[in-house]
């Protein structure tokens, strides 16, 4: 049964339906749009994907005239794009796609039949289709995706085997599919993404990074984490992950650090930067990892776990911002923990400083890193944090704290010293910036005093 709230986008897509039927072809509303009608979770904005038995060639000569504009990028695999009125179209020829043993690019196959497309695809709940060329829309499902949808089932339209054989990133898609839609997974599937997951290392970095963020950024990713712990999944791209599991860390009462890294993840928002900085903030603590007579310790673990997240997120090809943002937080997640032997003006400047247009987001991996069960202690470690973030709101007030910066800028020190702009100007402001750290804000007269004292002195050295 297609629910009423399809209706809208069943009736923008009728124009286009009848422009293949009256061609002779059939056209196929498919997969994740499909899912989503049956959940209720349809967005107006959504793009629309359909398979059709006509080939790329046909359908672009019956897209030309009624697209807005078309775009033949996938051609080779089948598929034409467009877009009309706003809404991108796809709209793709039956098809199966089939990595070789070692080859890191799916062979596409082209076929005329639908149910031969529908097997090839992921999961059941993808394998669904609404032919909106009959006269009156159809839901399709011979898999019986709607009945998993509705017992929370995960499993693949063939067997598991094949399917992730096929394309071995949907051992990765299932992950999120755990967690995105609470589905879980047949002992099946389960077993044959154990069995086949070194199969992983044939499909590209960026295919899998970009799976794993969508993973990411689900409401909750626990159960899908957990799934590419116990599959052996994360050794083939995120060895680190599992590296956690076995170290105990009796300061969150958790069981060890895998299980406390992963409730401090749900804990933070949808946020990549800030998801992957949760990830990753205690990462170093297997390499850290010391016992001593007052226990386990993990000292300068956030150091080493900077290190270590810049090199696996630089593995998977993330970006230089990204690499950057994420291991800053990292680097500064246990900052605050000094707080507890208070904090001076100029500590909390640093703070700030060293935060930068981070601040909120270092804020709340701090907050989220406190999974202790003790209430005694959380509420300690809250109202620490809350009286920090009072700190801050009254520097920032009183100070412009959001936008620390010397006294002086590089053109009054080169004219005052009376040298031209170089390395020694730089040296000089970045000593202004720590007077104004230490101090806050000095006037124009008393940071030229600082800066001839600072000068005399490095002259005679």
């Amino acid at each position: 049964m297609i629910p009423t709230s399809a209706n809208p986008i069943l009736e923008e897509a009728a124009p286009l339906a009848e422009i293949f039927r009256a061609a002779g072809f059939r056209l196929y509303l498919v997969g994740g749009i499909v899912r989503d009608m049956l959940l209720g979770r349809l967005t107006h904005r959504v793009d629309l994907d359909f398979t059709t038995d006509a080939e790329p060639s046909q359908i672009k000569a019956l897209l030309a005239p009624w697209a807005t504009s078309l775009w033949t990028q996938g051609e080779r695999f089948g598929t034409i794009g467009a877009t009309r009125g706003g809404r991108t179209y796809e709209i793709t020829t039956h098809r199966g796609e089939r990595y070789e043993a070692e080859d890191r690019h799916p062979e596409v196959q082209f076929s005329t039949s639908l149910e031969e497309d529908l097997i090839r695809r992921d999961f059941t709940v993808n394998a669904l289709a609404i032919e909106v060329t009959a006269a009156h829309p159809t839901l399709i499902d011979p898999f019986g995706g709607s009945e998993d949808l509705a017992a929370l089932v995960l499993r693949t339209p063939g067997t598991a085997q094949d399917s992730f054989s096929d394309d071995p990133l949907r051992m990765l898609r299932a992950a999120r599919f755990i967690a995105g839609y609470q589905l879980v997974p047949t002992t099946e599937l389960t077993q044959a993404a154990e069995q086949l997951a070194q199969r992983l290392e044939i499909v590209s970095v960026e295919r899998i990074r970009e799976e794993f963020d969508k993973l990411m950024v689900t409401q909750d990713p626990s159960a899908g984490l957990w799934f590419l712990h116990d599959t052996g999944l994360a050794q083939f791209f995120f060895p680190e992950l599992s590296a956690l599991r076995v170290e105990q860390d009796p300061i969150h009462q958790h069981k060890d650090v895998l299980t406390h890294t992963i409730a401090v993840v749900a804990k933070t928002q949808p946020n990549l930067v800030l998801r992957l900085a949760a990830m990753y903030h205690d990462v170093g603590k297997p390499k850290t990892r010391a016992v001593g007579d007052s226990g386990v310790s993990f000292h300068h673990h956030e150091v080493v776990g900077a290190r270590m997240t810049r090199q696996r997120m630089k593995a998977l090809r993330y970006s230089n911002d990204m690499v950057e943002r994420v291991s800053q937080l990292v680097f500064l997640h246990l900052r605050f923990h000094t707080y507890s032997m208070g904090w001076t003006d100029s500590a909390v400047r640093r703070f700030v400083r060293d935060a930068g247009d981070q601040l909120e987001e270092l804020i709340e991996l701090t907050r989220c890193d406190c999974t202790t069960r003790n209430r005694r202690k959380a509420e300690i470690l809250s109202k620490r944090m809350d009286d920090l973030e009072e700190r801050i709101a009254t520097l920032a007030a009183q100070e412009e704290l959001a936008a620390i910066r010397p006294d002086l800028d590089g053109r009054e020190v080169a004219e005052h010293l009376g040298i031209q702009p170089s390395r020694e100007v730089g040296d000089a402001l970045r000593h202004l910036l720590e007077l104004r750290l230490d101090r806050g804000p000095m006037a124009k007269e008393d940071a030229l005093k600082e800066l001839d004292l600072w000068w005399a002195e490095r002259q005679q050295g």
